[in-house]
């Protein structure tokens, strides 16, 4: 077993007693505990720390009576959604043990269905994705941490990774979460839809560059995408549908990847998530040269339809799915530019939402010929070039 996940067991054991700080409302296991402590997120670093802890004494007992001296607080990354941070702790046995620490960040509730979240990492960390669940409160968790570094979007399309990151899709693709399994990716786009186009900016500038957007031209290509997409016999599967490279992590002394947050996962089309981890090669730069080639998709696709056996997946199933993917991630670029309208908006991170709208729709229309073209070639019998 690896250590984070020993220390994992071990400090869930330590808090299986623990049931009164369980909310009866949530659909978690009640042997994870709960905190109804929240740390603002826009404190700064030196103030945050003291917080931390003490969310931390709060959440697991056989730390509640350790010094403050006996952590160490330090931040991992900062994306553009969420903050993460490592705790590491000396315990009175003498033991040095970590935990992430993964705070929301602001009004991100307004585009997360934070139930769902917690509900799937249940299922998926006991199929073993990802960290494993420690503890959760009032805006954010606490999670095994996992000793090994974030990709890159060029790391994603290195040959021996990307067939890896393909078959730990396809396994990731397998896992059974319990509930409804109708697939959610027009329920959320016309959802972000909805408040996109309901949004008022405080900032004259930011309200001026808004107003140029047509929410009549939106809808009627996302109507027509959904239509086109109707046609294809698509599989729908668990999916993680935020696949870029912030949630790839690797273990390079031992060669382990690791698949993490899965805040926006529902069961999906198989082809949007993989379109949608196709245009994440391009990074938060949208840098779309970086998109892989055709030949670097089939042999992606061909370790995603046959693992032990990619070379021998019939040409048929590989364009079928080279299409599907093509098609989707048309998809992936209006619900992630919609996505960027509603965080211009609601989150105080310091990233340009706004110009991330028209990064991401302004690829969709200069790809939108292309993908329809190949769509609808498919779909009449033609073989695509």
């Amino acid at each position: 077993m690896d250590v984070e996940a020993n220390q994992a067991k071990q400090i869930i054991n330590d808090n299986n007693n623990d049931c009164a700080k369980v909310n009866s409302n949530s659909t978690i296991d009640d042997s994870i505990p709960h905190s109804s402590l929240s740390v603002d997120t826009a404190l700064p670093f030196p103030l945050m720390s003291p917080r931390i802890i003490e969310l931390c004494k709060d959440l697991f007992r056989k730390w509640a009576k350790l010094d403050d001296s006996c952590f160490s607080v330090e931040t991992v990354s900062g994306g553009i959604t969420n903050l993460l941070l490592k705790v590491s702790v000396k315990e009175e046995s003498g033991d040095n043990v970590a935990v992430t620490v993964r705070l929301y960040g602001p009004n991100t509730e307004y585009v997360i269905d934070r139930e769902r979240e917690l509900q799937a990492i249940k299922y998926l960390s006991a199929a073993g994705f990802g960290a494993k669940l420690l503890g959760f409160f009032g805006n954010g968790m606490v999670q095994s941490f996992i000793n090994a570094r974030t990709l890159t979007p060029l790391d994603m399309r290195k040959p021996k990774l990307a067939a890896e990151i393909a078959k730990q899709l396809r396994r990731f693709h397998q896992v059974e979460i319990p509930g409804p399994k109708e697939p959610q990716l027009w329920v959320d786009m016309f959802k972000f839809f909805e408040k996109a186009c309901a949004l008022r900016f405080e900032d004259p500038d930011k309200q001026r560059i808004y107003e140029t957007i047509s929410f009549k031209e939106v809808h009627e290509e996302a109507t027509q995408l959904k239509e086109l997409t109707e046609l294809f016999s698509a599989s729908v599967v668990f999916a993680h549908n935020d696949l870029l490279s912030a949630n790839l992590m690797l273990n390079d002394e031992q060669d382990k990847l690791y698949i993490i947050d899965f805040e926006y996962g529902s069961y999906n089309y198989r082809g949007y998530d993989i379109g949608n981890h196709f245009n994440e090669c391009a990074g938060y730069e949208c840098d779309y040269s970086l998109y892989p080639s055709k030949e670097e998709q089939y042999h992606f696709l061909r370790h995603y339809l046959q693992p032990e056996k990619p070379y021998e997946v019939s040409e048929k199933d590989l364009e079928d799915l080279y299409v599907e993917a093509n098609t989707f991630r048309l998809a992936s670029h209006l619900i992630w530019a919609l996505w960027g309208l509603i965080q211009a908006r609601m989150s105080p991170i310091d990233f340009d939402y706004l110009g991330y709208f028209f990064w991401r729709y302004n690829e969709y229309k200069k790809q939108k010929e292309k993908c329809f073209f190949l769509a609808q070639s498919h779909l009449s019998g033609s073989r695509t070039v």
